[in-house]
């Protein structure tokens, strides 16, 4: 299944006494919170990127947003569509590093002593794309 290119869904900011509270009515267990109003705009559309990532990843339900006319805000909230672009994002995920053990002889750890030109980790890549015969995905 291809998923779309971005995700626009309407989110309530209410101030919350230190900031201000950002949640998305359609979407569980998505939410933010920043000091001022322009931080917290900065911070649902971030939030709204991963939360629609990891959903993806999971090929959790992704459901319809509601209007944002059809949104109530509380006294001194206020509704605002907010945008979450996923190529970015999905390529940022796809590059995130994980952390392998890796073992190797006594001697070789030496010569590497003497070297401090070599990067191990950007070594072992390479040699696994090379040993593997594959290449890094284009996520777009």
């Amino acid at each position: 299944m291809k998923h779309p290119s971005y995700y626009k869904y309407p989110a309530v900011f209410v101030p919350d006494g230190d900031g201000w509270t950002v949640t998305f009515p359609d979407l569980e267990n998505c939410f933010t919170s920043a000091d001022t109003v322009e931080e917290s705009i900065v911070e649902a559309q971030a939030v709204l990127e991963d939360c629609m990532y990891f959903r993806e990843v999971r090929k959790d339900d992704i459901p319809s947003p509601t209007p944002a006319e059809d949104v109530a805000p509380p006294a001194g909230g206020f509704v605002q569509i907010v945008v979450a672009a996923m190529a970015p994002v999905r390529r940022a995920w796809s590059r995130k590093a994980v952390k392998k053990t890796l073992t190797i002889p006594a001697w070789m750890e030496e010569e590497l002593k003497k070297r401090g030109d070599v990067n191990i980790s950007f070594v072992l890549q390479e040699a696994l794309k090379k040993e593997l015969d594959i290449r890094e995905p284009v996520i777009l």
